[in-house]
């Protein structure tokens, strides 16, 4: 086994990406992932990678990956057959949700349907208040009396959620204990481990969720495993979190929950980790693949994270729409606008893309796999940004007569459109909606884009970048060497980490230091404890967190806490750091309001090494070019003459003006005529609006 050799898998809606790195030497594949047995595209793009390196799985010291199997069984609906036991009287807290209408003014709005259906949310008496203190024992008769009922209805997973179980989880170990007794095959969550929060709603939501997948994502996991032994590799298998860290698989069996987004995750390390290489204190993250693009804002190197996330929204992907999930997930908009994305015309006559996507089965019109839709790739291949020859580094053979023939039929004849403007009506389309997502989020953040570098990665996203940086009003665009596979490349960058969240109300005016440094002392050795089995020995850094907010407000705003015992001193100082972040934020104070604390989280991670800066490398070497293509302008809504350029030829130094087209194995960077590309330290690729060139 080699200490040098790490490998990464992200199985994506269309590719699974490969990333190698062996003694600081990239070797990457993608492959059409394989929807109805995921784990054989992950054994094709590892038998692929490998050879290219020269190595076997014996040598490989590491192994992590990052699936969509558990956002993608949530929202087809192909789970686990799953109960919910609940305090009597709250069964129905899944469904009543936060009582509001996500659109008061749609009296057509649908949300999605809980994970658990009636007849299976299973009501017991007992009952604890908001401090733990126990009103009501629990009645095990009850329990006892579900028993013949999860048989009968063939349960395979529970999800027991009682009514302050964050405050003490008593009650719920004993229901799970009576339950592991009389069927032991039944797999069971408790909300106490998954989500100790407060708010029952979404501490239900997040434990129906984690049982729903959880028997089918531990038998995935298992299975992989079992397949990357056989295939020779010894050494760990670690998994994506969507926190942005990496886990066991172990972990993952019990949590698979906080895997929802480890694909996008690794894409926010990826471009946070450039940041710092470039000394880029303000950048927005823009991930494009097949199915999906991914928006993130980074700043000083960190990416925005969050407590809640939401899957399966079935308005228009509008916030509020969808089944909320309480985990440590790193903060961004995601929108179905990906290189699969179906463009079609709407009842009113409008050119829509997405959210419904090609996939890998039958893929885009252009695959020649069968798909009879117009897609983005199909508009992208008619555009002329892509070569039909060397896809994916070959692994796909482009049509562009079926490409041609899909807009035709699709957005041609219907708006009476040649070709090529229908193509570009679909691109520039595609690329207003991502533009308009970036823009609801900053200001959802309060944050300003102009002043930003835009870092673009995942297979379609540098063929748009320039066009989304003119439509944003930025002038300066990084495509990481690896781009088209970003997303697992950043996997190898992620510390083995762990977060623990406790909800105990605190009010500021009455800070108890003692109670609260014997909270964090628990979720320390709670945290360190799974970080240690994925990394023993290994150098850990600590980060704690309080979630605050004014009495009577319904959102909190994230406050680092020192880490060690608290004092008395530390109230105020928490109070004058909480003071900060709200006037940041929002602009001014409220002097006289008083300050709670709902929720406090842990976090511990393996020390990762530093971040060397790149020195920036002057662009005054002419590259040479190895031919040209025709490539649809915007500007001039007319195919121009630009210059072919692969990127395996260019160096530190080298400068390309637009209109130009940088090939690469697994994508292609269109430079518009506004830009210049430099290749700058580490290999990057930036461009730059021209001199002169105003936003």
């Amino acid at each position: 086994m080699s200490d040098t050799a790490r490998l990464s898998v992200d199985i994506g809606g269309t590719f699974t990406d490969v990333a190698l790195d062996v003694g600081g030497r990239m070797f990457t594949n993608k492959v059409l992932t394989t929807p109805q047995a995921p784990e054989e595209g992950v054994m094709a793009g590892v038998r692929a990678v490998l050879p290219e390196a020269g190595i076997t799985a014996a040598d490989l010291a590491f192994i992590v990956h990052g699936t969509t199997l558990a956002t993608n069984t949530i929202i087809e609906r192909k789970g686990a057959h799953t109960a919910l036991i609940a305090t009597d009287g709250f069964r129905d807290a899944v469904e009543m949700g936060y009582e509001h209408r996500f659109d008061q003014y749609d009296i057509n709005i649908e949300k999605p349907a809980p994970l658990v259906p009636r007849y299976l949310r299973l009501p017991v008496r007992e009952r604890c208040n908001a401090t733990g203190e126990i009103l009501l024992p629990l009645v095990e008769d009850d329990v006892r009396a579900l028993v013949p009922i999860l048989r009968e209805q063939q349960i395979e997973s529970v999800a027991i959620t009682l009514i302050h179980a964050y405050a003490n989880d008593k009650h719920e170990r004993r229901v799970a204990e009576i339950l592991q007794a009389e069927l032991p095959e039944l797999w069971i969550t408790l909300s106490s481990e998954v989500c100790p929060e407060i708010r029952e709603y979404e501490r239900t939501s997040t434990a129906c969720a984690n049982a729903y997948v959880q028997p089918l994502m531990a038998s995935y996991l298992a299975d992989l495993d079992a397949r990357l032994r056989a295939e020779g590799a010894q050494c760990p298998l670690f998994m994506m979190t969507s926190g942005g860290g990496l886990t066991t698989v172990e972990t993952a069996r019990r949590h698979p929950i906080r895997l929802v987004e480890s694909g996008p995750a690794g894409g926010a390390i990826l471009a946070g980790r450039i940041a710092l290489e470039c000394g880029l204190d303000k950048v927005l993250s823009y991930d494009m693949g097949g199915t999906t693009a991914k928006i993130c804002l980074i700043d000083e190197g960190r990416p925005q994270t969050s407590r809640t996330f939401e899957v399966d929204r079935q308005y228009r992907f509008t916030k509020g729409s969808g089944l909320p999930l309480r985990i440590p997930v790193i903060e961004m908009v995601e929108i179905g606008a990906g290189g699969g994305s179906i463009a079609q015309i709407d009842n009113l006559g409008r050119i829509q893309v997405g959210p419904e996507s090609a996939g890998s089965e039958p893929g885009p019109a252009c695959y020649g796999q069968g798909g009879e839709g117009a897609t983005v790739t199909d508009a992208d291949v008619a555009l002329g940004r892509i070569a039909p020859e060397g896809f994916a580094g070959g692994s796909v053979e482009l049509s562009p007569e079926l490409a041609t023939a899909a807009l035709d039929g699709a957005i041609a004849r219907k708006m009476n459109l040649d070709g090529p403007l229908a193509a570009f009506a679909v691109s520039e389309m595609v690329e207003e909606n991502m533009s308009n997502a970036a823009r609801v989020h900053a200001v959802e953040q309060g944050k300003e884009l102009a002043d930003r570098t835009l870092i673009a990665f995942g297979g379609a996203a540098p063929l748009h970048a320039c066009r989304m940086a003119e439509k944003l009003g930025m002038d300066r665009v990084i495509i990481p060497q690896g781009a088209g596979v970003g997303s697992a490349i950043g996997f190898l960058a992620a510390p083995v980490s762990y977060e623990v969240v406790r909800s105990r109300y605190t009010k500021l005016a009455e800070f108890e230091p003692d109670g609260l440094s014997r909270m964090f002392a628990e979720m320390h050795d709670e945290a360190q404890a799974i970080v240690a089995a994925g990394a023993p020995g290994a150098e850990v850094e600590e980060r704690r967190i309080a979630y605050m907010r004014y009495i009577g407000q319904g959102h909190e705003i994230v406050v680092d806490v020192p880490v060690r015992d608290l004092t008395e001193a530390d109230g105020a100082g928490l109070k004058a750091a909480y003071d900060q972040a709200y006037e940041e934020l929002f602009g001014r104070v409220i002097p006289s309001m008083q300050v709670e604390i709902l929720t406090w989280a842990l976090s511990v991670a393996t020390v990762q090494p530093p971040t060397d800066r790149q020195d920036d490398v002057p662009g005054d070497v002419a590259a040479n070019a190895t031919g040209q293509r025709q490539l649809f302008d915007a500007d001039q809504t007319d195919f121009v003459t630009a210059l072919v350029y692969q990127r395996d030829d260019l160096a530190p130094g080298m400068s390309l003006p637009g209109p130009a087209l940088i090939m690469e194995a697994q994508t292609t960077t269109v430079v518009s005529g506004h830009f210049t590309a430099n290749v700058i330290g580490a290999g990057h690729m930036e461009l730059r609006r021209k001199t002169g060139d105003t936003p």
